[in-house]
């Protein structure tokens, strides 16, 4: 496990849920009415973000909807992070993409364009895929770098303009992480209580480092300061008010969330008494991973320093 926290390897920010699109299989519920935080909380967290970050992703909802508040964001992400090499990427589900817009992007600063919307859960379902191909080609970005997300040497050297695209599927998205929002509303996520979500990219596994095959990453929904993409039950930390690194650092002592660096759920109540045998058997009973860490977060808050776990509203929503 890694001891200095001001260093981060990969973040992964939803700074909004606000979205052209209302796609039934949303894990945050994002859509014309998604939740917002304000220009100024967006500030303080930046304020509050690691010394040092290698990649930075931006995604949401869809993050060219609320362009004004993502231009002000890159402004002072490069201010924050100049020469230090950071790359910025974009997660959009590519609607709104326009020449213009595009180039404003490149200006300040975004290197790394990933077009997340190819499936059938999409309204476009991909149908814009050779347009935007088109599109990013006039501005020489290159699309043969598909796959960023995973490998980090991708981001670790040189940062030359790159997109690719992507979208859910049975057996990936639609399995640990999307047991949430929208999809359990519309009751699209798969029922697999051996899927552990948590032992890959955008799962909790590596988030505090220790593991060189995937990238050191944590996740701000909003403000709140989670270990993976899906968070937990109640966030680590409130990013508006606290440093990140911080945050890692108390975290790095708490035995659940070393489980769960771990990228091993199942073992995260051993010292409450909760044996794996126990964990696996309730996540049978709810067929997900996510949802018994749900469940297990729900029931033993309190054994678990409940000051430390604190649901707090969402302002601005």
């Amino acid at each position: 496990m890694k001891v200095d926290f001001n260093h981060c390897e990969s973040l992964y920010w939803v700074f909004t849920q606000l979205c052209n699109d209302e796609c039934d299989h949303c894990y945050n519920d994002s859509g014309p009415y998604g939740a917002r935080i304000s220009e100024e909380e967006c500030m303080m967290i930046i304020d509050n973000l690691p010394e040092r970050i290698d990649r930075i992703i931006l995604s949401g909802g869809e993050p060219i909807a609320d362009r004004k508040k993502l231009y002000n964001i890159l402004d002072a992400l490069r201010e924050r992070y100049t020469d230090q090499g950071t790359q910025i990427m974009l997660q959009t589900n590519g609607d709104l993409l326009t020449e213009e817009i595009l180039d404003t992007l490149i200006e300040k600063g975004v290197t790394r364009f990933d077009i997340a919307s190819i499936d059938r859960f999409h309204k476009k379902a991909g149908a814009r895929l050779m347009e935007l191909a088109e599109l990013f080609d006039s501005r020489g970005v290159n699309g043969e770098d598909k796959d960023p997300l995973v490998d980090k040497q991708n981001y670790l050297h040189g940062h030359p303009l790159s997109w690719g695209a992507w979208g859910a599927t049975d057996d990936m998205w639609l399995g640990g992480n999307w047991a949430r929002g929208r999809a359990i509303e519309k009751d699209i996520w798969k029922r697999d209580p051996e899927h552990n979500f948590c032992t890959i990219l955008s799962g909790a596994r590596n988030f505090l480092g220790g593991y060189e095959d995937i990238p050191q990453e944590i996740s701000i929904q909003l403000w709140r300061i989670n270990p993976c993409c899906p968070g937990t039950k109640f966030p680590m930390g409130d990013a508006r008010k606290e440093k990140v690194a911080d945050v890692l650092a108390r975290m790095a002592e708490h035995p659940v969330f070393k489980k769960l660096n771990e990228g091993d759920p199942w073992r995260m109540g051993e010292h409450l008494g909760v044996s794996e045998a126990e964990a696996k058997a309730r996540t049978r009973e709810l067929e997900n991973i996510c949802l018994y860490c749900d469940a297990f977060f729900n029931d033993h808050l309190q054994d678990m320093n409940p000051d430390t776990f604190v649901e707090l509203p969402v302002v601005n929503a």
